[in-house]
């Protein structure tokens, strides 16, 4: 029955019948993560890093009733500029798909979509996690839940610092996630290269990662890794000085009453707004760094 909803491209749909790389893309940064026309220029940009790095891209998207691998113009267009679009986590997906809605997934949705589709490497920009204050309202994001049981590796810049990050890699820990820290010691926040949390594994190079991947998976111990890429030195953000905009933003989304998934839009919105678009160049950095490790892993796990 999952094939009914699955509509691969076809370049995604070769590359995969005949063993070639591919990486899996997100959605939910085109239509809720940044403004419109950086959104689909970045969109652009980060297919074209996986191709030159020798990968397939395959941004990931629920349109007019199917689950889309793999994204023409017309369709980057359509999520980019296009109101009402869905964030689409676990739960949203048959509500989207049953109603032929508009969604963008996020880092679960994608990685389940992605395993249908037999795709392995998974890129974004940071995933959810431990929302802070999570001791009082429960916030805690389907990502890790999903990371936890389905065969996608992801490559992010860290957990997105508006999150609470050591209690984040304290329920990775909890659930059996790996989390491997690219090039160095400590875990990266997002914006920043330094969170202050040392990360509890180091590797240095794609093919070390992509081994333990084959590992992980020939010994049936299901579920993701969580592959930390830093951001590249001279596009961060210090995370001193972006944890005191991130607090300011915090206490507006209380005084707005915003909570559960319009609460990590809303603060990635106000956040560029605050720092006068650093943030947003940061992130688009990040996602672009992100590309390049995913095509090189995606690579060397398909050989």
């Amino acid at each position: 029955m999952k094939n009914n909803y699955l509509q691969i491209h076809p370049e995604v749909a070769t590359a995969l019948a005949e063993g070639k790389p591919v990486v899996a893309l997100e959605s939910t940064i085109i239509s809720h993560g940044m403004p419109y026309p950086d959104n689909i220029r970045t969109a652009r940009e980060v297919e074209d890093i996986v191709r030159n790095n020798g990968a397939i891209p395959a941004t990931i998207a629920i349109i007019n009733g199917k689950l889309c691998v793999g994204l023409d113009a017309n369709q980057l267009e359509l999520l980019g500029n296009s109101k009402d679009v869905w964030k689409v986590s676990l739960r949203d997906m048959p509500f989207v798909l049953s109603n032929r809605l508009i969604g963008a997934t996020t880092v679960a949705a994608t990685m389940r979509i992605a395993s249908l589709a037999g795709i392995h490497v998974f890129v974004t920009g940071g995933i959810g996690g431990v929302h802070r204050g999570a001791e009082v309202t429960m916030d805690i994001s389907a990502d890790l839940t999903e990371m936890s049981h389905t065969n996608v590796a992801v490559i992010s810049a860290g957990v997105k610092s508006i999150l609470d990050i050591g209690l984040t890699l304290e329920y990775l820990e909890t659930a059996g996630i790996p989390v491997v820290t690219y090039g160095q010691d400590e875990f990266p926040a997002f914006y920043s290269r330094k969170s202050g949390f040392m990360s509890p594994m180091r590797l240095n190079d794609s093919h070390a990662i992509a081994e333990m991947l084959k590992v992980k998976w020939a010994l049936g111990l299901n579920g993701s890794v969580m592959i930390a890429n830093p951001i590249p030195e001279g596009e961060e953000v210090p995370y001193e000085k972006m944890d005191v905009f991130i607090q300011q933003c915090l206490k507006e989304a209380t005084s707005l009453n915003i909570s559960g998934k319009n609460t990590t839009p809303f603060l990635l919105k106000r956040i560029a707004e605050i720092t006068g678009g650093e943030s947003l160049k940061s992130n688009i950095a990040l996602v672009k760094n992100n590309a390049v490790l995913g095509a090189k892993i995606a690579c060397d796990f398909s050989n």
